[in-house]
């Protein structure tokens, strides 16, 4: 039986480097991020550098306690350390060199990658590294917080899986970007009518000029050769989508459940201006909240962003330095798109996203992200 998925952010500090310092880490379940396990300690006098790694170790054996078979997604603001366990960087430092083969060998190197994020998404880390180094302060260890009685169970992700903020490297060689060339699927027969199709509906085929947008895409995309790896969205007219391109290049294509278009609910199959006329009500709330659901148990948005941030760090892991032609529908597009900028939620409804157009986001070793490309039609005219 496969493991579950976890997210371990994790953090250090030293208050003088070296100095007094201390270390947290929290583990996330993976599909709603919820915070199921934390760990913090207070380990005298230290850099930041062996706070931070010590921080690693305590995250990894806080996963591996809960699920030994889990696969963990390390997320850590220490560019240095997550370089280094990610092979890229050379470990020469004598403190650092046993550290780094202790986190190595909490789980197997298989089940465990890792991902650089800014500090400011890494709150709950750092802020348990510095309860940590207070508690030191007063003479004592950190220990949990009591849990609150009755806790509410939270039903939406409380984490944005944003990709961090595009910036300038300096001259930082980053090596080749993972580009991802975004395509929406080609028409079906409720795309000319404007109807809501998500993934809790029909799922309809490509229709006849849906078939042929794919076709255009097929030849654009040849044209340009450079396609290494096609993922795509499960549902069938985004596999169909996917194939046409995919055929062209002699390649296989990657089904990803995480890029599915977000479920409608109720609305599926409605109008806009059908849905406005039934539940109005409901209709003002989504528009005005990424975290509102259409009527009748649909996806939010908040929920979609977390599951597209999930697929596309999948995709990147899987293909670092690639260029992958991701087959998807107007919301994982638009949300990745969204991500890449650093945009707020409503910034959705200011894109427009044709059938069978082409965007593409470039990633960055660092981090960083690049939109180079958004809602291109030229091959279909």
């Amino acid at each position: 039986m496969a493991g579950r998925r976890f997210v371990v952010e994790a953090d250090g500090g030293s208050r003088g480097n070296p100095g007094p310092a201390g270390y947290g880490a929290v583990v996330r379940d993976g599909d709603t991020g919820r915070i199921i396990a934390e760990a913090a300690e207070f380990i005298g006098h230290a850099t930041n550098n062996v706070a931070e790694y010590k921080g690693l170790i305590a995250g990894l054996k806080a996963a591996r306690d809960l699920d030994p078979d889990a696969s963990v997604d390390v997320r850590m603001d220490s560019k240095l350390v997550v370089e280094q366990m990610s092979g890229r960087w050379k470990i020469k430092h004598p403190d650092m060199q046993p550290l780094a083969a202790e986190a190595r060998t909490v789980l197997p190197r298989g089940q465990v990658k890792y991902t650089w994020i800014p500090r400011e998404r890494n709150k709950d880390a750092d802020r348990l590294a510095n309860e940590a180094m207070d508690a030191g302060k007063a003479g004592r260890q950190w220990e949990p917080k009591a849990p609150k009685a009755a806790a509410a169970v939270v039903e939406e992700p409380p984490l944005e899986t944003a990709a961090p903020k595009a910036g300038w490297a300096g001259d930082a060689d980053l090596g080749t970007p993972t580009t991802f060339v975004l395509l929406r699927h080609g028409e079906t027969h409720l795309t000319p009518e404007k109807r809501f199709s998500g993934s809790g509906g029909t799922d309809p085929e490509l229709s006849e000029k849906g078939r042929w947008q794919a076709e255009r895409a097929a030849e654009a995309l040849a044209a340009r050769g450079s396609v290494q790896a096609v993922v795509a969205s499960p549902m069938l007219r985004t596999r169909q989508t996917a194939e046409t391109v995919a055929a062209r290049f002699g390649l296989d294509v990657r089904y990803e459940d995480g890029l599915r278009e977000v479920d409608f609910g109720a609305w599926e199959g409605l109008t806009f201006g059908e849905v406005q006329e039934r539940h109005p009500e409901d209709l003002t709330a989504w528009l005005g909240s990424a975290k509102a659901r259409p009527t009748g148990g649909g996806e939010s948005f908040t929920t979609l962003t977390h599951r597209v941030g999930v697929a596309r760090d999948k995709v990147l892991a899987r293909y670092p330095g690639k260029t992958v032609l991701v087959v998807s529908h107007v919301s994982p597009i638009k949300t990745l798109v969204r991500l890449a900028l650093g945009a707020p939620p409503d910034a959705l409804y200011r894109m427009e996203l044709s059938a069978a157009s082409l965007c593409a986001v470039q990633y960055y070793a660092d981090g960083n992200a690049s939109v180079r490309l958004l809602n291109d039609t030229g091959h279909l005219r």
